[in-house]
């Protein structure tokens, strides 16, 4: 089932593998590896609607349910299980929506139809996700303040939100600046919070009894009515699971699966048991066992280094959200939005201001009106169990389909899992009002706007090759043309949707002006299910008419975690099937622009096509967007009715 991207340099050169590892801890892991701040401080929140109280029991319970549930979720579920499930290398939720839609059988692809639609609500919960993660993982650090000095309090959501707001601003930027010194840091953080958890450990080495799955299913058996709830915070512990396969691509499953299983699992186990050590010595520590587990004199370096931690957990969660949005584009459920890749040697690295500027509202107004790590939590819960059982059931449906896996084997242990999934679905539905309802919200939204678009999209095209006409018939009738074309010197590429329909700006040109270019190039741009093309295989030319008239189509291919660059992908072309040498550096381009507006045909309720016509406007500018040179494009539009 696994197949490596070829142009992956980290799959190829294996000296490279602990800078690999290095550059996974400080990408991947933020998210899951800063969790120890809050998990289990929520588990025991007095002021949740559920609260699990402290006793000697519970806190036996609450960390042997962490540390397995981290186990089956994390390390079975996807280190183990789902990370094998590649697309040409990458992995994250849209790689999988691919997979299912390029294996779905004839008998069986409605049902893949509807696992693909569950999976772009998966993507639609991630967006949510990644408001939710800056705001929480944050104010969760810095709410450290409190345990230094009580007074503090009153700065936190200040401090918080001028954080967030710088966080953004240096998106721009990119990653590839401070990127290598994100590894160093979070390795930091990880022997710090292990060494931590040691010597909360050390005082009571009875914790370590917890490992004993026995206490799990014994707090769950024998106080069911306590550890249900309690799932609803206990799956903090496994936030940023989705991150360790949508950055495989970056980085390489070996080396996730070092950093994880290497340092990052260590550590974490480590603290919590130290953090349940500490509270079982201690009840008055429950408020807040991450930091009391430090020493005295330790706590205000660690509230920056949490600090630290937690902004780059944020930043990995940002870029993630960029490069599902990228992806969602390419695969048609978002409009072509402008994308600025910031790091000449880094595939991956890139900013969507679009994106950006979205996500910094939405952090900052979940910062203000929820104001604390623990409300925001009820919230955070939601969205990540959300994922991961989507997650969990596309990759059963692949592995029945693709690796043949037995039906017996997908139905036990894939009912196993989805057990344990949909168990913390449920604990999380019970925190539905208490802000449970915020990531679906989201996701509500944007899937909304997904497949809006998507539908939108579909009618659009249907209506835009009613008016092109076919584009055979219209190139066999240039010749006879009236009055006569006159051919211009020079080289003239129109951007065409499809090869089968000619291209609007070209009719219209012909129509109006009567004249038409000596070299003329339709080029057809196709985004493939794969994350990218070499370039070997991007261009493929196909003549059009009378061999002599110098007109070709070509169609140029991009994987969907590419860039469409319009002028690189011509100078790929074979002069000699090109029916004479193109003039590239002063050819004219030229697009076709489609106004919307809305008609009275019932192709979509009236609400949705102004949601279509409304999405449509935060379009990129297509000149930009395709690298066309500006002094030497020529936009011709039309008006279309949806």
């Amino acid at each position: 089932m696994t197949t490596i991207a070829n142009n992956s340099a980290i799959q190829k050169n294996n000296l490279l593998r602990p800078a690999i590892v290095v550059g996974a801890l400080g990408v991947v892991f933020g998210d899951i590896g800063t969790s120890p701040i809050y998990t289990l401080a929520t588990v025991f929140d007095p002021t949740d609607p559920h609260p699990v109280p402290v006793s000697a029991n519970n806190v036996y319970g609450v960390v042997s349910l962490i540390f397995w549930s981290v186990m089956t979720i994390v390390t079975f579920t996807y280190v183990t299980l789902v990370m094998r499930a590649d697309n040409h290398g990458e992995g994250g939720i849209m790689a999988l929506i691919t997979l299912v839609r390029r294996w779905a059988v004839p008998k069986g692809r409605r049902t893949a139809m509807t696992l693909a639609a569950l999976g772009v609500f998966g993507a639609a919960l991630f967006f949510g996700d990644s408001m939710i993660t800056p705001a929480i993982s944050v104010l969760s650090a810095v709410e450290g303040l409190k345990i230094v000095d009580p007074g503090l309090e009153e700065l936190v959501v200040p401090i918080t939100a001028v954080i967030i707001v710088a966080l953004f601003a240096i998106q721009r930027r990119g990653t590839a600046t401070v990127g290598r010194l994100f590894g160093p840091v979070m390795i930091a953080w990880f022997l710090v919070i292990g060494a931590c958890g040691v010597n909360g450990i050390a005082h009571d080495p009875g914790i370590l009894r917890a490992l004993s799955p026995t206490y799990a299913l014994g707090f769950i058996g024998g106080h069911f009515h306590i550890a249900f709830f309690a799932l609803a915070a206990v799956v903090l512990a496994v936030t940023g699971a989705e991150a360790l396969y949508a950055d495989m691509g970056h980085f390489g499953r070996k080396a996730i699966t070092l950093g994880w299983l290497g340092l990052v699992l260590p550590a974490c186990t480590l603290n919590y048991f130290g953090q349940g050590a500490l509270v079982l010595r201690d009840e008055s520590t429950v408020h807040a066992p991450f930091f009391l587990l430090s020493p005295e004199w330790a706590r205000i370096p660690m509230v920056l280094l949490a600090t630290a931690a937690t902004v780059i957990a944020s930043q990995a969660v940002i870029t993630g959200a960029f490069s599902v949005a990228s992806q969602a584009a390419q695969l048609g459920y978002l409009p072509r939005l402008r994308i600025e890749h910031t790091s000449a040697s880094a595939i991956g690295q890139i900013y969507v201001p679009w994106i950006n500027g979205m996500l910094m509202v939405g952090v900052l107004i979940l910062v203000f009106a929820f104001r604390s790590s623990s409300a925001l939590a009820y919230a955070f819960g939601m969205a990540v169990t959300g994922t991961i059982t989507i997650t969990t059931l596309l990759f059963l449906y692949i592995a029945r389909t693709r690796a043949g896996a037995p039906l017996w084997l997908v139905l036990i242990g894939g009912g196993v899992l989805l057990a344990v999934d949909l168990m913390f679905v449920a604990a999380n539905l019970t925190k539905l009002v208490h802000g449970a309802w915020l990531p679906l919200l989201i996701a509500i939204c944007a899937f909304t706007v997904m497949t809006t678009w998507q539908r939108g999209r579909q009618i659009v095209t249907r209506a835009r090759e009613q008016a092109e006409g076919p584009m055979r018939e219209f190139i066999d009738g240039l010749s006879t043309h009236q009055p006569p074309l006159v051919r211009l010197p020079g080289t003239a590429v129109f951007l065409n949707r499809g090869g089968d329909t000619a291209p609007l700006a070209m009719r219209a040109n012909v129509e109006h002006n009567h004249v038409l270019a000596e070299h003329v190039v339709i080029m057809t741009l196709t985004t493939e299910p794969v994350p990218r093309i070499p370039d070997s295989e991007r261009i493929t030319i196909d003549a059009l008419g009378d061999p002599d008239d110098g007109i070709v189509h070509t169609v140029a291919r991009f994987g969907y975690m590419e860039r469409a660059n319009v002028p690189r992908a011509l100078r790929l072309l074979d002069t000699e099937q090109t029916e004479g040498t193109l003039d590239l550096e002063r050819a004219t381009f030229f697009l076709s622009k489609l106004e919307l507006c809305q008609g009275d045909t019932p192709t979509m309720a009236a609400w949705r096509k102004r949601l279509f016509i409304a999405t449509s406007h935060i379009t990129a500018d297509a000149a930009a967007y395709f690298g066309l040179p500006l002094d030497r494009t020529v936009i011709i539009g039309s008006r279309l009715q949806i």
